[in-house]
Parts: C-alpha cells; sequence; structure tokens
C-alpha cells in the first residue's frame, strides 16, 4: 500500500520538476527573443524563439496542453521550419568547416534552433500519459545547459571579442 503513494508523489513530483523546466526553458527562450532585437533580421529570430516561449510557457502551466490541436499544429510546423532552416545551416557550417561554432553567427543561430527542436520534440505528447524519469531527467540536463553555458560567454568576455556589434551589446 505505501508503494502505490510513493508512485503517485514520485509521478506528480516528475510532473513539477517538468512544468518547472518548462517555465525555465520558456524563459530562455524569452530572453533569447529579447536579444534579437539589435540583430540585422531581427524578425526571423524573434519569431524562432517567441514561439517556442509562449508553447513551453502553455506547458509550464498546463501539461496537457500538448494534445490539444492547435498546440501540436503550432509546434510540428514550427519543427518543420526549423529543421530545414537547422538543415542548411548545418551544412553551411560542415562545407566550411567551421569548428568553434559559438564564434560564428550561422554556428549560434544554429545552436539556438537545435535547442527549440530538441525541446519541442522532447515535449511532444507529453500530456499524454505522466512524465517518466528519462524525459524529465533528459529535460534537466537540457534546460541547464542554455542557462549555464549563456553565463559563461557573460562572464568570459574575451570569448565574445571576434562577435559582430549587435551581439555584444544586447545584455
Amino acid at each position: 500500500m505505501g508503494e502505490v503513494c510513493e508512485e503517485k508523489n514520485s509521478k506528480t513530483c516528475l510532473t513539477v520538476i517538468w512544468q518547472i523546466c518548462n517555465v525555465f526553458m520558456s524563459l530562455f527562450f524569452a530572453l533569447a527573443t529579447y536579444v534579437q532585437i539589435n540583430d540585422p533580421d531581427a524578425g526571423i529570430w524573434m519569431v524562432c524563439y517567441g514561439v517556442p516561449a509562449v508553447l513551453c510557457a502553455l506547458i509550464g502551466f498546463k501539461p496537457h496542453v500538448t494534445e490539444t490541436l492547435p498546440w501540436r499544429r503550432v509546434a510540428d510546423l514550427h519543427v518543420m521550419v526549423s529543421s530545414a532552416v537547422t538543415a542548411v545551416l548545418g551544412w553551411r557550417l560542415y562545407k566550411e568547416q567551421i569548428t568553434e561554432i559559438f564564434q560564428q553567427e550561422e554556428g549560434r543561430e544554429f545552436s539556438g534552433l537545435m535547442l527549440t527542436l530538441v525541446w519541442l520534440l522532447l515535449s511532444r505528447h507529453s500530456g499524454r500519459a505522466p512524465v517518466g524519469t528519462l524525459r524529465v531527467s533528459a529535460a534537466v540536463a537540457i534546460t541547464v545547459f542554455p542557462f549555464v553555458l549563456w553565463l559563461y560567454y557573460y562572464i568570459n568576455k574575451e570569448l565574445r571579442s571576434n562577435w559582430p556589434s549587435h551581439c555584444k551589446n544586447a545584455i
């Protein structure tokens, strides 16, 4: 009998962690949307990060929203378009043999789009059944990564020395 209660509590705990991860990713994507304000092609990139910010916020407040048709259609459309753009950017990085991707505009764009893709694919159908340990563990790792990386680049200004001016002064 105690095992059943523990199972229910662990599922509830996993769901809460999943929702918290989505709120944090929503905040990250909103911040990524904001810093695009100085970019020459800001409108495109603001949509690329703004859509996942809204979708994550919805999951953070109501996890079962992933099973609604509007949420799925918007997420699927975003994944489809982002996959095409990610493939083009990835091919360009490969063709030009760029290894330090965070030092190139295309590399940062590729990484950001890849993050939105991975997160939206991880979120897909998460409202169908209680989230599992694997999904939540991956979510925690993915949630922590961009914040740590952004902080690392923010602290180490010399890493940003070759970036264009619109990338240096947003935040």
